[in-house]
């Protein structure tokens, strides 16, 4: 399979992005990209009080209008690209916040953020309980799941299996990100990367983009998936996100 072109983490206006997802789309559609993942940012958290947020259910619909209105766009042109609805979900954001605004059918792709111990993983499994519960009423299945810029130091002391099954269980990729390539350093080669392909786990590229002369900063985690010898479990996510329509 060649690989194709793809960015899963990009910020509009409607967060702390710099450009509306119409010239976002325009952008991508010019950079030849295959899929884009506009995921902006959702928190109650200290962060909400210092950026913008998907903070109620009516910009939350007004942006998942904009993002399907481009969609048919692109397929009347008969473009290759794919922009998938997405969010970035600040695991610091209260339990209530999340399960009262966000609706997982609603998503093709959702972000993980600040997963920072084994307490955090607790945490969103009940969330993700939750949803389930949501997604079988409807008869539907979940939306890709994604560890945003995860930080591995937070776990290779002893705990790095607990992650591995935990991201394992629910199918969860891990974020090679550009704009923290120091997560995904050779120093967790050995502690970490290694052990990737004995649980399956999937792994995504994203720029952390937030304008678009970021959008096309992909090429040194695509560099690092091949160093780390994980191109097949890019493969699989690439499967799963051409099954997304």
């Amino acid at each position: 399979m060649t690989i194709p072109k793809i960015n899963l983490h990009i910020h509009s206006i409607y967060s702390d992005g710099r450009n509306k997802i119409e010239t976002i789309v325009k952008s991508a559609h010019k950079l030849k990209f295959e899929f884009i993942a506009i995921t902006d940012h959702f928190s109650d958290s200290w962060k909400a009080g210092v950026i913008k947020t998907l903070d109620s259910h009516q910009k939350i619909n007004n942006y998942l209008e904009k993002i399907s209105a481009q969609n048919e766009e692109l397929r009347a042109k008969n473009s290759n690209l794919k922009v998938l609805k997405g969010i970035e979900i600040d695991l610091g954001s209260s339990r209530r916040h999340i399960e009262s605004l966000i609706d997982p059918s609603k998503y093709d792709l959702i972000l993980l953020e600040y997963l920072h111990s084994p307490e955090a993983i607790g945490f969103v499994r009940n969330i993700l309980n939750n949803w389930e519960g949501i997604l079988q009423k409807q008869d539907k299945s979940f939306p890709l799941l994604g560890l945003a810029h995860f930080d591995p130091s937070q776990f290779i002391f002893g705990k790095v299996e607990i992650l591995l099954e935990f991201l394992q269980q629910y199918n969860i990729y891990f974020e090679f990100n550009s704009a923290y390539a120091s997560y995904y350093s050779i120093k967790y080669k050995e502690s970490f990367f290694d052990k990737f392909n004995n649980f399956n786990i999937l792994v995504g590229i994203g720029a952390d983009a937030h304008s678009v002369n970021e959008l096309d900063l992909i090429h040194e985690p695509l560099d690092m998936i091949k160093y780390y010898n994980l191109e097949n479990n890019l493969k699989n996510l690439i499967k799963l996100l051409k099954n997304i329509r």
